[in-house]
């Protein structure tokens, strides 16, 4: 009888989880429809006014030439070729921004401004992310233990002074979260826009969906033809982004933790699953290690 009620929580907890999802998955379809899609009309209007404006000031060309022109800018673009300027624009494969590239591919960021053209650099692609990513994982795993040991470490040595557990660790996250916001998430947005000419707004925006690994493509740093950039900016811009995956892979995962014990407490059956679960693991793990 347990087993079967465990069964029905872990069942309608399922149920529960996957209605949630796809419920958050069709709220933001529609509120990105309701926001963007007046502006993409708006956006496309304009475009096309201006190329007939264009072909207007410009008789000696028609619409199939114009129309040409548009789609070998628009092939230029797709393999990594910023159309504007001339070409003495900087490389897109010079060392810091193959390196910038590089951290993309193995933290599965992927901007999408940027791939490889040659087939030989496609295969290399491939068996460089193959081999990468677990790479990756491991070292952002390793990280990630680190830094709890130093948030322990801060936490102990807290409780020496404030001799209350509870009040200690909601202090020590506390300066924890607000450290690595300043670090992550503010200071580098700031470098960042100063640099780009953009706003803080847009700064941080680059930074969250860098971090959050979305990688739209939208903005991203060192690639405006019209500034000089130093050699090195991009190389410690895919510096920052791997160790600001590790503090924010903890964060998250702190999250998830918290959210956890939250559900435990209210539902002592999904607990005692997730119990047997971590059982169920540890035991897989050592027959593995045999």
């Amino acid at each position: 009888m347990a087993q079967f009620q465990l069964l029905r929580v872990t069942v309608s907890w399922t149920v529960l989880l996957t209605l949630a999802h796809f419920t958050y998955l069709l709220v933001g379809a529609t509120i990105f429809q309701i926001l963007e899609r007046e502006a993409e009309s708006n956006n496309r209007n304009h475009f096309q006014l201006e190329k007939l404006n264009f072909l207007a000031n410009y008789t000696c060309l028609d619409g199939p030439a114009l129309e040409k022109f548009v789609q070998v800018i628009l092939e230029a673009w797709e393999k990594g070729v910023n159309p504007s300027g001339n070409s003495t624009n900087p490389s897109n494969w010079d060392f810091s921004s193959s390196f910038f590239f590089a951290g993309t591919v193995v933290t599965t960021i992927g901007y999408g401004n940027l791939s490889p053209s040659t087939v030989s650099g496609q295969v290399f692609c491939v068996f460089y992310a193959l081999c990468g990513i677990p790479l990756n994982l491991a070292f952002l795993k390793q990280l990630g233990k680190c830094l709890t040991v130093h948030l322990g470490r801060l936490e102990r040595g807290m409780v020496l002074i404030v001799p209350h557990k509870q009040t200690v660790e909601v202090v020590t996250v506390g300066l924890f979260l607000i450290t690595g916001s300043l670090l992550i998430l503010v200071i580098p947005p700031l470098l960042f826009s100063y640099v780009e000419g953009w706003t803080f707004g847009e700064g941080f925006y680059f930074a969250f969906i860098t971090l959050s690994t979305i990688g739209f493509g939208d903005y991203v740093v060192g690639t405006d033809p019209g500034k000089k950039y130093i050699s090195l900016y991009r190389s410690l811009a895919g510096v920052w982004i791997i160790f600001a995956l590790a503090w924010l892979a903890l964060i998250l995962n702190m999250g998830a933790r918290i959210m956890e014990h939250a559900i435990g407490l209210t539902h002592p059956g999904f607990k005692k699953q997730e119990e047997e679960e971590d059982v169920s693991s540890r035991k897989l793990e050592d027959m593995s290690k045999i």
